[in-house]
């Protein structure tokens, strides 16, 4: 005998020890001779006992099955992909249904039980000439761990799996394999498409770049059309605004190209990259993909702490309230009063203002409001050690941005052994270092490293040669601090010269845990403003570029977190994180889920706490149409609301049953080696029954039956019950 849930040893013990003291506190204070409260005690002891062993599962081997009796599911992919005409020149489900009934069932049903299966939506019961290419989705994972349900108790000797690979179901395929019977898969399929083009991916990048400004990047590929042009159109809430070509280097060779659009922040507006449809291609409906560009949600809120006013501190405000996507408090360090206390000049939010008053927050609440810190030429000496360590955390743990510029934090001791000195991208002890760089861009001048030129935050041209072309053009800084080099981990984007030409790091950035930081070493980047045209906004697009990007990674108290690319159907996953205002999770929220569908249907749901990550909720969302739905969530403790998020999703802007349609022979490996099968080439039918025929037997021999599950451990239960009970009614207790 075995147990399916077996306890360790000492949970085992504990248990034992367990019910041995409940049943003897039962009846340790009833007033009955001695004896009798040593029986009753038993019998309740027996019956906690027997309890304890029925939630083991106790299992014996089956007997009287024999090797006849083991079962062959065959299974048949009956999604949309097998409708393509490239197995042999027909059709794929044609050439599935013709080696179903002419060669599998005819060899397998004289050997074993077997049943003919669909799947692709979901698991079904079929014949052949009921197979169709119909489904809209292939749940690979989901059909094997059905069938591991539907013969559970059972001996299978193997599954055949009849498919072209493809998986774009929730479950993994191989998790779901691994634990059950071997699998024998048969592909069906061209490996290589003879003539297809495909959007292989499209994706937008958060508003970094200033004037709102998206980059929507996209991949295409193309097979058997050679070297010839790609044609790229670019639909804005499918109104066509942009075309690009692009020559590949190679048959199968992917392109990629990158669109700048300005998309209305009001509204969600959705972009679709697509390719015009050639008559002899193996799928069209590959040759379009969608993203969706959200509207823009609240101005991202940054303190500016500035330790004496001056220039760069004004044009730097001036640049940043400007941007209608930022909200800036700032504190200025004025000097003392006569009583010798420091005095700050504030301005800020009504409702943020008196946290501000004696120039810092001194409460998480009050300091993680905030997206972005900036401390522009702040002597160490502002902040208390307590509040480091708080700008520390609300790095770290917050997700906020952190921005140190200005000589005066650099000078001396500045932020060095403070808790904020790893936080910083750059060294702070060796200020010798040079930074690496091709050469130096001379005496305070701004020189890109390659890393930068690729960076949001550097982007001030169209393209690169125009990028370089404008930077090589910005004036030259007043002065540099000399720091050392980037931390692992760091990137720095821009190098200035220094002292007898050696490059110096000007601005270094780096994700710090949850967060991120940046440093500016050079001084009067406001001559950037005052040195060039009226009409260049070289120094406004930089500082706000420098600002989104580091409010980027700041989230809310609650944050909901959306798939990127789902198909219509059921169960597409939604993740909620609640916490509360020091943004520490709150495992006991009640989370609550609305869904506004495109046609305006609304539907209210609960999220559910998922196991082991405190503060983190989980929900299913329907969603039966395509386009773009509105998800909202609202987080409360008790009482008191934590806050709430809205979020939108763009459901069918691709279509993963023809993705890549090439028969992927990978995925069928990969399933095949996790669950100790083969993958079976199509007509080597005697190979696949001498794989059955091996691993039958084993699967008789493993089959388990189940003693807790019966009639019997029920009786035994009822009748320990009954006995206790018969037997204190007899010695007069209730």
């Amino acid at each position: 005998m075995t147990f399916a849930n077996p306890l360790p040893s000492w949970a085992l013990v504990a248990a034992v020890g367990a019910a041995i003291a409940v049943a003897w506190l039962a009846y340790r204070r009833v007033p009955i001779a001695a004896s009798r409260r040593r029986v009753l005690s038993a019998l309740r002891l027996v019956t906690l006992l027997w309890i304890v062993v029925c939630l083991m599962r106790p299992m014996v081997r089956a007997n009287g099955v024999a090797v006849r009796d083991a079962v062959v599911p065959v299974l048949v992919d009956s999604s949309r992909s097998m409708g393509l005409p490239d197995a042999d020149g027909a059709r794929r489900i044609d050439r599935a249904r013709d080696l179903v009934t002419g060669d599998l069932l005819p060899a397998l049903s004289p050997r074993f039980h077997t049943e003919l299966l669909r799947f692709g939506d979901r698991l079904a019961p079929t014949n052949a000439a009921a197979l169709s290419a119909t489904d809209r989705r292939t749940s690979l994972g989901e059909a094997l761990r059905a069938v591991r349900e539907r013969y559970r108790g059972r001996a299978i000797a193997g599954i055949v799996l009849v498919s072209d690979g493809g998986d774009n179901g929730g479950i993994d395929a191989a998790a779901s394999a691994a634990a059950g019977a071997p699998i024998y898969a048969v592909g069906i399929g061209a490996t290589s498409a003879s003539r297809d083009r495909e959007v292989v991916s499209v994706t937008a990048a958060e508003s970094v770049l200033s004037d709102a400004v998206v980059d929507v990047a996209a991949t295409a590929v193309a097979h058997g059309y050679g070297a010839a042009p790609i044609e790229l159109r670019l639909l804005e809430n499918g109104r066509p605004i942009d075309l690009r070509r692009a020559r590949p280097a190679a048959d199968g060779s992917p392109i990629s190209e990158t669109f700048h659009v300005s998309p209305n922040r009001d509204v969600p507006t959705v972009y679709t990259v697509e390719i015009p449809a050639a008559g002899d291609e193996l799928v069209a409906e590959n040759n379009a993909r969608s993203v969706l560009v959200p509207a823009a949600g609240r101005p991202r809120r940054i303190l500016l702490v500035q330790g004496s006013p001056g220039f760069e501190h004004a044009f730097l405000r001036r640049a940043w309230t400007a941007d209608r996507s930022l909200e800036i408090d700032s504190v200025a360090r004025k000097g003392r009063d006569d009583s010798g206390a420091e005095t700050f000049y504030v301005q800020a939010a009504q409702s943020r203002s008196n946290a501000l008053l004696g120039g810092y927050p001194n409460t998480r609440d009050a300091l993680f409001v905030y997206d972005v810190i900036v401390l522009a030429n702040v002597d160490p000496d502002l902040l208390t050690a307590p509040q480091l360590a708080m700008t520390r955390a609300f790095v770290a743990e917050r997700g906020g941005g952190l921005l140190v510029l200005g000589a005066r934090a650099f000078q001396r001791q500045g932020l060095r052994d403070t808790a904020l000195e790893d936080v910083l991208p750059l060294d702070l002890a060796d200020r010798g270092t040079a930074v690496e760089t091709a050469a130096s861009p001379g005496r305070n001048r701004v020189a890109l490293t390659p890393a930068g030129e690729e960076h949001p935050i550097m982007q001030l041209g169209g393209d690169p040669a125009a990028n370089a072309k404008h930077w090589g053009e910005i004036p030259a800084l007043a002065s540099v601090s000399a720091l050392g080099g980037a931390r692992p981990g760091a990137t720095v984007l821009a190098v200035t010269g220094g002292p007898g030409g050696a490059p110096r790091a000007l601005v270094a950035v780096q994700r710090f845990a949850e967060g991120r930081s940046m440093l500016f070493t050079g001084e009067a980047s406001w001559r950037w403003r005052m040195l060039l045209p009226s009409t260049d906004q070289s120094y406004e697009r930089f500082w706000r570029q420098a600002i989104r990007w580091l409010a980027q990674s700041a989230p809310e108290p609650v944050t909901l977190t959306l798939p990127a690319a789902p198909a219509e159907g059921d169960g597409i996953p939604v993740t909620i994180a609640a916490r509360d205002k020091s943004y520490l999770p709150r495992a006991d929220a009640v989370v609550s889920v609305s869904v506004t569908s495109p046609s305006g249907k609304v539907e209210s749901l609960r999220a559910d706490p998922v196991p082991a990550q405190g503060g983190s909720f989980r929900a299913a969302v329907r969603a039966p149409e395509p386009g773009i739905y509105r998800v909202s969530v609202e987080a409360r403790q008790g009482q008191t609301a934590l806050g709430s998020s809205l979020g939108t999703m763009l459901v069918g802007g691709v279509d993963p049953e023809m993705t890549d349609p090439r028969l992927n022979e990978d995925t069928l490996q990969r399933i095949a080696r996790a669950s100790r099968g083969a993958v079976i080439p199509a007509g080597e039918t005697r190979t696949l029954l001498d794989r059955l025929d091996e691993s039958a037997p084993a699967a008789v021999l493993a089959l388990r039956k189940d003693l807790w599950h019966t009639g019997w451990s029920f009786a035994i239960l009822a009748g320990l019950l009954a006995a206790e009970w018969l037997t204190r009614r007899r010695w007069g207790l209730r």
